[in-house]
């Protein structure tokens, strides 16, 4: 059995959902890791994202952020080439996060309530990689542009 690896990263705000999401995570099997960055009140968002941005790509897995509203967390984690983040606010976001736009990172906020957040995970983990010729065809041209190779 391949155990899939999810790195998790989590800043001043998101480390109240740390244990809970490592302990869920576990349960089911999961590897996660997380930074070694210390936590503290004035602590940055984008530290925690590209950690997790760079360990995904190197090896090929997924990424959980949390912060307060999932937006910084985002936006910093979409600066890393080869990243697709998306910041999701419930399960169906998760699912089609993955599903349609073929994410392999997402943030949310850390004021999610617990069941939730185990359900935007559950899904985001379970939901299969884009298969249908317009997703595909779509991501092709988001990578296009993140290589500035884009013509519309």
């Amino acid at each position: 059995m391949i155990t899939i690896k999810v790195f998790l990263g989590y800043d001043h705000q998101g480390v109240k959902c740390k244990d809970d999401i490592i302990n869920y995570l576990n349960e089911y099997g999961y590897e996660v890791e997380v930074p070694n960055i210390e936590n503290n009140d004035t602590d940055d968002y984008p530290d925690f994202a590209k950690w997790v941005c760079h360990k995904v790509l190197e090896e090929h897995s997924l990424g959980i952020l949390v912060c307060g509203s999932g937006i910084g967390m985002s936006i910093a984690a979409n600066k890393v080439r080869g990243i697709r983040c998306a910041r999701v606010i419930d399960s169906n976001d998760a699912f089609t996060a993955k599903n349609h736009n073929g994410a392999n990172v997402i943030a949310f906020s850390a004021n999610i309530p617990s069941s939730e957040i185990h359900n935007i995970i559950d899904n985001f983990i379970m939901t299969k990689e884009p298969s249908e010729e317009r997703h595909l065809r779509r991501i092709e041209k988001i990578t296009e542009m993140e290589n500035e190779n884009y013509a519309s």
